[in-house]
């Protein structure tokens, strides 16, 4: 049909609002997607070069909140290629506690896969036997989250939290991190929070191009930005914007 959404393998997740804030369970954890194919088989090479991929991820990410880890060497079938990627506001600590909970809690959720993705409030955990850095990865598999309650000008609302997102796109560019937050004054004593966030083994223009094309799904996640609340999240990069300081500034 003319002017339709093309499809795309996205996940409407609708979380529960207690007061302004979107809660979720399980400490933290939002979602993960497993290969459809490829397996591997217990105690084989590639477990062993996993096992050693994650371990690497977890001493690795912490310091600056991102690492890659490439293990296997020229062996294609056995290669392992992993990335974590922790909020920009986290604690080293907190980093490393979730990049090591991650790493346990994909291997429960995607036995014997070669490939995976787990998402938590606090950090990204991906890995494959193919080699995807540098790669923007939002096009093949992305989901949403948001508030279940509306704003009450959802027209001015809308357009609000889009200017303020499409400002943080732009100033992300410049971000050495490749992650950026701001705020955005609505009325005389609201606002309305955003943050903005590209794994780290994009370019800027890249990193820019990706969150566009996230932002460009507001009508889809969020009621054109009209929820209180809301992020769209991918295997590359993900905004989210709230009502109430959920960053660490």
């Amino acid at each position: 049909m003319s002017g339709s959404k093309p499809f795309l393998p996205i996940l409407l997740l609708f979380l529960a609002a207690i007061g302004n804030t979107i809660t979720t369970t399980n400490g933290g954890y939002l979602y993960h997607t497993c290969s459809s194919s490829d397996n591997y088989t217990m105690n084989s090479l590639y477990a062993s070069n996993l096992k050693q991929a994650l371990d690497r991820l977890t001493n690795s990410a912490p310091p600056s909140g991102f690492g890659l880890s490439s293990t296997g060497g020229k062996d294609l079938t056995n290669q392992v290629n992993g990335l974590a990627l922790c909020r920009g506001d986290a604690s080293p600590a907190d980093c490393k506690n979730c990049v090591a909970t991650a790493g346990q809690d994909i291997q429960q959720r995607c036995p014997y896969k070669k490939g995976a993705a787990i998402w938590y409030d606090s950090c990204l955990l991906k890995y494959s036997n193919a080699k995807f850095f540098g790669k923007n990865q939002n096009g093949g598999f992305r989901f949403y989250l948001r508030n279940v309650r509306d704003a009450e000008d959802p027209t001015s609302f809308g357009e609000q939290v889009k200017n303020l997102l499409s400002g943080l796109s732009e100033k992300v560019k410049t971000s050495r991190n490749l992650y950026a937050i701001g705020e955005l004054e609505i009325g005389s004593s609201k606002k309305v929070y955003g943050l903005v966030q590209c794994t780290r083994d994009l370019w800027s223009a890249d990193c820019k191009k990706c969150l566009d094309d996230a932002i460009a799904e507001l009508p889809y996640c969020c009621a054109n930005g009209a929820k209180v609340g809301g992020r769209v999240v991918g295997g590359s990069c993900n905004f989210r914007y709230e009502t109430y300081p959920f960053f660490t500034a």
